[in-house]
C-alpha cells in the first residue's frame, strides 16, 4: 500500500474555452466553410468524446489557400525585417497571456497530461516565437549571405504528438524569413491549430500569411503536391516521407524532412543510477511515448543490468496513469484508437518472439485509449520491438560490455534521430558522441529541447535541422 494517496487534482475543462461543434479552413485571414462536404471528428482520447467536427479538405480548399498564401507573399516578404519580427513577438506575447487556455485544450485534443502541456509544451511554443522574432532583422548576420531571401509559399503538414509545439516549429522560423505559408495539422489534433488561427487574426497579421487547411493525409498530399509551393516541411512517419519525397523528386520544390525514430539510451557502468532511471523514464514514458526521438531502446551496461532493472521498476510503478488534466497525472491516454492498436500488435510481437514483458500494477479507465507503461528485458536486436518504432509508452531492455559494442547496437538501426549517453566520464561523452549516427545526442539527460538549437536526424529520420540558426536555412533561397 502507498504510503499515501494522491487526492485528485482537475484543471478546469472550462478554461479551453468555447470549443465549436464545426470548424472550416482559415484561409486569407478568413474562417471559411470548406468547398466540400465531408467532414471528419475530433475526439477526446480520454473520453472518446466527440469534441467537433471539422472540413476535410479538398483540392479545390488547397488551391484557395495556396492563391491566398502566394498573394500575400509579395507584401509580407518585402516588409522590413524588424516589422516581421514586430508581429512573432506578438504572436509569443498572445501565446503566453492564452497558455492556460492552450494548455488545456491541447490535453483534451491530445490526451497528454496538462502537466506536459503547461510545463513543457507551451513555454516552448512561445519561447520559439520569441526566439525567431529576434533572428527576423538579422538574417544578414545568419551565415547565409548578405542578402538572404525568403523561399516563398511553405506548404506545412504535422503531426498530433506535439500538435502547437510542431506548428510553432514549423511557422516561426518561415514568418521571420519572409515566407508566407499553408498549414495542415493532423487529423486527431486540429484544435489547437485552429486556436492559433484566432491568434493570428488577434496580433493583426496580414491576411495570407498564415493559412490553416484541415483533413487527413488527402489534403495533406494535395498541399505537398500543388504546383505553387516552394518549400515542403514535414513532420511524421517515415513511411508517408516517403512518399513525400517521391512526389518532390524532380521538382523544385524545397523539402525537409522530421521521421521516425528508434534512440538508443545508454547507461554505463559509472552512472549514477537514480539520475539515470530519471532520464530513462523521462525519455521513453514522456507524452505517453509519442516522441519521434524517444528513448525507446535501453542499453544498459551487463554489470550493473540488474541494479538498473530493479529501480526502473521501482520507479514506474509510482508512475500515475489517468485523466489528462488531473496535474497528477504522469501518463496520459494514447492519442487514437489506430494508435493504441499499433502499440498493442507490437507488444504481443515482442512476448510472442521470446521477450519477458513487466508492467506495473495499473487500473486503467474503462473508457478512452490507454496503456499501461511497458518494459522488456531479455531483447534481442533482431526482435520487432528493438527494430520498429513503436510510438508508445513501452521500453525495449538490452545489454551491452565494452563502449564500442553500444555503439555497435545503437548505430544498428535504419533511423537516426538521438541518442543518450549516461557517464560520469567527459572524454567517454565526446568519443560516443562523435561515433553515433544520431542528430541530437544527450549527455546525462534526455528529452531537452531548446529553440536556440538545431534538432534533425540521419538515414530514416529525415533530413534537414529545425530550431536555431540552422533552422532558417530551410526557408531561405542560399
Amino acid at each position: 500500500m502507498a504510503l499515501f494517496d494522491y487526492a485528485p487534482a482537475p484543471e478546469s475543462r472550462a478554461a479551453a474555452g468555447d470549443i465549436a461543434s464545426t470548424y472550416g479552413h482559415f484561409i486569407d485571414g478568413e474562417f471559411v466553410e470548406s468547398t466540400g462536404s465531408e467532414a471528419l471528428k475530433t475526439v477526446d482520447p480520454s473520453t472518446e468524446e466527440v469534441l467537433a467536427e471539422f472540413a476535410q479538405g479538398t483540392e479545390a480548399d488547397v488551391d484557395r489557400a495556396v492563391a491566398a498564401a502566394r498573394k500575400a507573399f509579395t507584401s509580407w516578404s518585402a516588409l522590413p525585417g524588424a516589422e516581421r519580427g514586430k508581429y512573432l513577438f506578438r504572436i509569443a506575447r498572445i501565446i503566453q497571456e492564452r497558455s492556460r487556455e492552450l494548455a488545456v485544450l491541447e490535453s483534451i485534443d491530445n490526451g497528454k497530461p496538462i502537466k506536459e502541456t503547461r510545463d513543457v509544451d507551451l513555454p516552448l511554443v512561445a519561447a520559439h516565437f520569441f526566439y525567431y522574432a529576434g533572428w527576423a532583422d538579422k538574417l544578414e548576420f545568419a551565415g547565409y549571405g548578405a542578402n538572404p531571401r525568403p523561399v516563398g509559399v511553405a506548404a506545412q503538414v504535422i503531426p498530433w504528438n506535439f500538435p502547437l509545439l510542431m506548428l510553432a516549429w514549423k511557422i516561426a522560423p518561415a514568418l521571420a524569413t519572409g515566407n508566407t505559408v499553408v498549414l495542415k495539422p493532423a487529423e486527431t489534433t486540429p484544435l489547437t491549430a485552429l486556436r492559433f488561427a484566432e491568434i493570428c487574426r488577434q496580433a493583426g497579421l496580414p491576411k495570407g500569411v498564415v493559412n490553416i487547411i484541415t483533413g487527413d493525409g488527402r489534403t495533406g498530399a494535395a498541399l505537398t503536391a500543388h504546383p505553387e509551393i516552394d518549400k515542403v516541411a514535414f513532420t511524421g512517419s517515415t513511411e508517408v516521407g516517403r512518399a513525400i519525397a517521391r512526389t518532390l523528386a524532380g521538382t523544385t520544390k524545397r523539402l525537409s524532412l522530421e521521421l521516425g525514430g528508434k534512440a538508443a539510451n545508454i547507461v554505463f557502468d559509472d552512472a549514477p543510477v537514480d539520475q539515470a532511471v530519471e532520464g530513462i523514464v523521462d525519455g521513453i514514458f514522456f507524452n505517453q511515448g509519442h516522441v519521434c526521438c524517444a528513448g525507446s531502446r535501453l542499453l544498459v551496461q551487463e554489470s550493473i543490468h540488474d541494479d538498473v532493472m530493479d529501480a526502473l521498476k521501482r520507479r514506474m510503478s509510482t508512475l500515475r496513469v489517468g485523466d489528462p488534466l488531473d496535474k497528477n497525472t504522469d501518463v496520459g491516454a494514447i492519442n487514437s484508437a489506430a494508435q493504441l492498436a499499433r502499440i498493442q500488435e507490437l507488444t504481443a510481437a515482442g512476448e510472442a518472439e521470446g521477450a519477458e514483458r513487466w508492467s506495473p500494477s495499473c487500473e486503467l479507465p474503462s473508457a478512452g485509449y490507454w496503456f499501461a507503461p511497458t518494459v522488456f528485458s531479455n531483447v534481442s536486436a533482431t526482435h520487432r520491438i528493438a527494430r520498429e518504432e513503436i510510438f508508445g509508452p513501452v521500453l525495449s531492455v538490452l545489454t551491452f560490455r565494452t563502449p564500442e559494442e553500444a555503439v555497435a547496437k545503437a548505430n544498428n538501426t535504419p533511423y537516426g534521430l538521438s541518442a543518450g549517453i549516461w557517464t560520469e566520464k567527459g572524454s567517454r561523452i565526446l568519443w560516443m558522441a562523435s561515433k553515433l549516427r544520431a542528430g541530437v545526442v544527450w549527455s546525462n539527460t534526455f528529452n531537452k529541447f531548446d529553440p536556440t538549437s538545431p534538432f534533425g536526424g540521419y538515414k530514416e529520420s529525415g533530413y534537414g535541422r529545425e530550431g536555431g540558426r540552422h533552422g532558417l536555412e530551410a526557408y531561405l533561397d542560399v
